[in-house]
C-alpha cells in the first residue's frame, strides 16, 4: 500500500463520538466540540450529558466552531494538493524514462515529492535499474550554470545517497573527473544559491562524495576556487552561522585528510574564520567546536598553518579558552594543537599566548583528570616546556610533572 493512503488527522479535527474528521465543527456548553450529526443523535436519543466528560448539560445548544472549521478545511485542501501531485511507482518508473530522454526541471520537481513521501519511495528511485544518482550527477555537469536546475537536482542527489551504505554510494557515484566534473555546479550552489538550505545542500553532496570516493578526493583537492567557497559558509552576511559552518567544515576536513590540502586552506584564510569562530560565536556547540578543533589540528600539521595560528593571538587563546570547557575529544584537540605548536615546533609566540591566556593551570587540571595516556603525556610535555619557558610559570619549578595532587584553585 502506498504511504500517501494513509493520512495522519490530527486528533483535534476527530469528532470524539464518530472519530472521524468533523464536517460540521459544534461545541456543547462544557466546550468540548462534535461533529454536528454526531452529538445531535446523541441527544435526540434522550442524554442530556456530555459524552466525553459525562457532565449534565445545563444547556443543549449546539454552537458552531467556525474557527476550526477553517483549520479543517486548510488541512483537507493541503492533502488532497499532496495526493493530486504525488506519484504511483509505475509513474514515477515512466517519468524517469522520460526525464532521460526529454529532460525538464519539472520531472525533477516531481521526482523531489516522490521521494520526500516516504522512506520507500527512495529506496525504490537508488535501485540499479534505473541508474538515477549517475543520471543527476550528469545533470548537474551540464547544467553547471542554471541555478535553478542545481538547486532542485542537488537536494534528490542527497536524498538517494542517503539510502546507501558506503560500497553502494561508490557504486552508485559516476567517476569525478575532467570528463564528469561537477565543481562548477557545487561552487555556483555556495556562492550564489538562492537560499542558506541550498548552499548547505551543495556543501553536503560534496561531503558524501568525498567520504566514499579517494579519487574525488583527490580530484576537488585541485580546484582552488573550492577552498574560498567552502570558507565562505564559516560567515553568512558577516555573522557567524552555525548550521552552514558545520556543513562547509565537515568538507574542509575531509579535503584536509590530505596533507598537500592543508596549507591550501591555510593560504586561503581558514585559520583567521575558524579562530574568529571559537572567540566570538555564541551559540557554537559541542558538535562543532570539535569540529573546529579538528580542522586546526590538522592545520597545525603543517608549516604554513602553524605560521598562520601562532600569527593569531585571538585564536590561540580561544584554543586554550576551550579546554575542559567543551568535552572530552574537544580538550583533546585543543591540547595537541599546542602540543604541536609549543613543544614539537617550540614557538615562543605559541608559548607566550598560553601563559598569557591562563593556560598553565588547564594543564594541570588535564594531568589530574581520566584522559587519555597520550593527552596526559603531551601535557606533561607542555608542563616541562613552560617550567622551563615561561615566566609565568616559575612557581611550578618546585612540582615534578607527574604528580596528581596539585590543586591549582
Amino acid at each position: 500500500m502506498r504511504d500517501d493512503l494513509y493520512i495522519s488527522v490530527p486528533s483535534l479535527f476527530r469528532c470524539p463520538i464518530s472519530l472521524d474528521v468533523m464536517k460540521s465543527p459544534v461545541s456543547l456548553c462544557t466546550g468540548v466540540t462534535y461533529d454536528r450529526s454526531s452529538i445531535q443523535r446523541w441527544l435526540d436519543s434522550g442524554n442530556n450529558t456530555c459524552p466525553a466528560t459525562m457532565q449534565v448539560l445545563h444547556s443543549k445548544d449546539l454552537v458552531p466552531n467556525h474557527t476550526l472549521q477553517r483549520l479543517i478545511q486548510i488541512w483537507s485542501e493541503s492533502v488532497q494538493t499532496r495526493r493530486s501531485n504525488s506519484l504511483t511507482r509505475e509513474q514515477a518508473r515512466h517519468l524517469i524514462h522520460h526525464l532521460k530522454n526529454n529532460f525538464t526541471d519539472d520531472h525533477i520537481s516531481k521526482l523531489v515529492v516522490f521521494a520526500k513521501e516516504s522512506d520507500e519511495n527512495r529506496k525504490f528511485l537508488v535501485t540499479k535499474d534505473f541508474d538515477l544518482v549517475a543520471f543527476l550527477i550528469s545533470v548537474l555537469v551540464h547544467h553547471s550554470q542554471n541555478i535553478r536546475i542545481i538547486e532542485k537536482t542537488i537536494p534528490l542527489c542527497i536524498m538517494l545517497l542517503e539510502q546507501l551504505n558506503d560500497k553502494e554510494k561508490l557504486e552508485a557515484l559516476p567517476k569525478i573527473g575532467a570528463g564528469n566534473d561537477i565543481s562548477p555546479a557545487l561552487i555556483l550552489a555556495l556562492r550564489q544559491g538562492n537560499s542558506k538550505l541550498l548552499r548547505i545542500s551543495a556543501s553536503k553532496l560534496l561531503d558524501l562524495i568525498l567520504a566514499v570516493d579517494s579519487e574525488a578526493k583527490n580530484f576537488f583537492s585541485e580546484i582552488a576556487d573550492l577552498y574560498s567557497a567552502l570558507s565562505r559558509l564559516l560567515v553568512v552576511d558577516s555573522e557567524w552561522d552555525a548550521e552552514s559552518a558545520e556543513a562547509g567544515i565537515s568538507c574542509l576536513i575531509s579535503l584536509a585528510m590530505l596533507r598537500k590540502n592543508r596549507a591550501r586552506l591555510a593560504r586561503n584564510g581558514a585559520v583567521g574564520l575558524l579562530g574568529k569562530a571559537l572567540s566570538e560565536a555564541t551559540e557554537m556547540g559541542a558538535t562543532l567546536t570539535e569540529k573546529v578543533l579538528r580542522l586546526l589540528e590538522l592545520l597545525s600539521t603543517c608549516k604554513d598553518g602553524r605560521s598562520e595560528i601562532c600569527q593569531d593571538e585571538v585564536c590561540l587563546q580561544s584554543i586554550v579558552k576551550k579546554v575542559l570547557k567543551v568535552s572530552t575529544e574537544a580538550t583533546e584537540h585543543g591540547v595537541t594543537i599546542l602540543w604541536s605548536l609549543c613543544c614539537l615546533f617550540r614557538d615562543h609566540r605559541a608559548q607566550d599566548a598560553v601563559a598569557k591566556s591562563n593556560g598553565m593551570p588547564k594543564i594541570l587540571l588535564i594531568m589530574q583528570s581520566n584522559c587519555s595516556p597520550a593527552v596526559r603525556q603531551m601535557a606533561g610535555d607542555l608542563l616541562k616546556v613552560f617550567r622551563v619557558n615561561s615566566k609565568a610559570a616559575t612557581c611550578l619549578s618546585s612540582y615534578d610533572t607527574k604528580t596528581i595532587h596539585i590543586m591549582p584553585f
